[in-house]
């Protein structure tokens, strides 16, 4: 096993941002003595006082020693040029993002550092075979990828190139871990791991909105409270900025020659265009003005209960929607419906939950004209909210009737247009997908993917995982019906994903990847 870096080596910092300044911060309250370098030493005069104000505060809070907060802060010093960093072990750039400018200050760096002194980049998009390619000891380069801010945020992945050593990436994961950080292997790739796994997150609400199936609050309520992700997508991208997250999307969509699945947004391009960054300049898809009001989810007024149910098959998907549905007191039947995927029959429409195909397609399918269709949660049986949609020639008065019935389940219902895989079940079904891929390529293993998605982006469980719940199946049928419904490249299933599911395996605990 890989020992970490002694804490007697000095650390090097170059770049005094946001970042740096909170890399620096880990590092030097792990025991290291840091030096800070930047081209302005006016930001490292900044992020010095910065740092030993949350220093000082942590220690107020009583979540660090007094001791251990002063002597972090006695251990951070400042260089004047990276002739400073001649002693240092480990050197974490945290500068622009621009792959000339890091090739121009790593070769600088190396004529300044020991040979055995390893650089890491904490680039988020940026090829390290590239950057590792301008330099003398290419093999020593390595991606350390913190995520914002970093003091907080747990994960770090640990990026090799196609020339960086094996001891290397495994001694800078060690460090990681010794400074208390959750890290993760992963191969050089447009990405890596989050930022590539992630994009469907943005990509598939943005459709959505697009299709004007809802609006941006409804969308991102129904994400957080079915699908449980901590924030919905579009107050996510106006939190990151879409100056930052649509640069991230382009990133990747290049890097990936063009490949569908990643293509930018015209939306959010849109609102990059004009100066519609989201919270930093007070506006996004919503309005953060002093005196503007909150948008909120449009939720169904409420209707009359139904005035029968008869319940589907016990293991009809959406189970747990039949437990609630009991649990209300509701009128039942004491016959079910044989017909299979059918949740219940409320006063004439069929409930059911979303495969990928609009509820109309449902309808024809099984020759009926009403059906209303429930999108995906996590949980039935806890969340308070679900949202529908319902075929064209849906009846008003069963359609009301399936709204009152989930009401009294305390649901708040959340109407929809008649579209593909509504919104929780095709983001949750592509983020699986592209999980999927990456492991099948060879970028990590199953594992840390889904921990990187748990402690990078704080998703609810991992898309692989998630996978495994719900069953490899259902993403597959989902996936295979979207792609008919849209006849696009951006929906082709995983081979991965399609092995586990003629497989009959569950995906996260079998998927078997080796890593460079």
């Amino acid at each position: 096993m890989s020992v970490g870096l002694a804490k007697s080596m000095p650390v090097g910092i170059v770049g005094a941002g946001a970042m740096g300044a909170g890399i620096a911060q880990i590092a030097a309250t792990a025991g290291h003595r840091v030096i800070v370098y930047d081209v302005n030493p006016a930001a490292v005069d900044k992020a010095l006082v910065s740092i030993a104000a949350a220093l000082r505060k942590l220690a107020e809070k009583g979540r660090l020693g007094v001791a251990d907060a002063n002597a972090a802060i006695d251990r951070l010093s400042a260089a004047p040029d990276l002739s400073g960093f001649r002693e240092v072990g480990l050197v974490v750039e945290a500068i622009a993002e621009k792959l000339e400018i890091k090739q121009r200050v790593f070769a600088e760096l190396e004529r300044c550092v020991s040979d055995t002194c390893i650089l890491a980049t904490n680039t988020s998009s940026i090829s390290i075979t590239a950057i590792g390619a301008a330099l003398r000891k290419p093999e020593r380069v390595v991606g350390m990828h913190f995520f914002n801010p970093a003091p907080l945020m747990a994960l770090v992945e640990v990026v090799s190139g196609l020339a960086t050593l094996k001891r290397v990436a495994d001694q800078v994961y060690a460090t990681a871990a010794s400074w208390g950080k959750v890290p993760v292997h992963a191969k050089s790739t447009p990405g890596f791991i989050v930022n590539r796994v992630a994009r469907p997150f943005y990509a598939e609400g943005l459709r959505v909105l697009v299709e004007q199936a809802a609006d941006a609050a409804s969308i991102d309520a129904v994400m957080r409270e079915a699908g449980q992700f901590r924030m919905g997508p579009f107050e996510l991208m106006d939190l990151i900025g879409h100056d930052v997250n649509f640069a991230v999307t382009e990133s990747v969509f290049q890097a990936m020659f063009g490949d569908c699945r990643f293509t930018p947004s015209i939306v959010q391009r849109e609102l990059v265009d004009g100066g519609f960054l989201g919270r930093k300049s007070g506006k996004g898809f919503f309005d953060y003005s002093s005196d503007a009001v909150k948008a909120r989810a449009y939720i169904e007024p409420p209707a009359n209960e139904p005035a029968t149910i008869r319940l589907g098959p016990p293991s009809a998907p959406g189970a747990r929607l039949q437990d609630r549905l009991l649990a209300a007191g509701l009128p039942m039947s004491h016959e079910r419906s044989t017909e299979a995927g059918v949740i219940a029959e409320i006063d004439g429409a069929v409930l059911m939950q979303t495969d990928g195909h609009t509820a109309t397609r449902r309808a024809a399918d099984i020759g009926r004209d009403s059906v209303v269709l429930v999108d995906f949660a996590r949980d039935y049986f806890s969340t308070k909210m679900v949202s529908v949609s319902r075929s064209m020639r849906c009846n008003e008065r069963a359609y009301q009737a399936v709204v009152g019935a989930l009401q009294r389940c305390n649901y708040e219902v959340v109407p929809m247009k008649d579209i593909a895989g509504l919104a929780v079940m095709r983001t949750v079904a592509m983020l699986a997908n592209e999980a999927a891929d990456a492991v099948n390529q060879g970028v990590c293993s199953a594992q840390d993917l889904d921990l990187a998605m748990e402690k990078g982006v704080n998703y609810p469980v991992g898309p692989l995982k998630w996978a495994d719940e719900a069953g490899v199946g259902l993403f597959h049928r989902v996936l295979t019906n979207l792609a008919e419904h849209y006849g696009e490249e951006r929906y082709r299933i995983s081979p991965l994903l399609s092995a586990h599911r003629w497989g009959g395996l569950p995906i996260y605990s079998n998927a078997q990847v080796a890593v460079a």
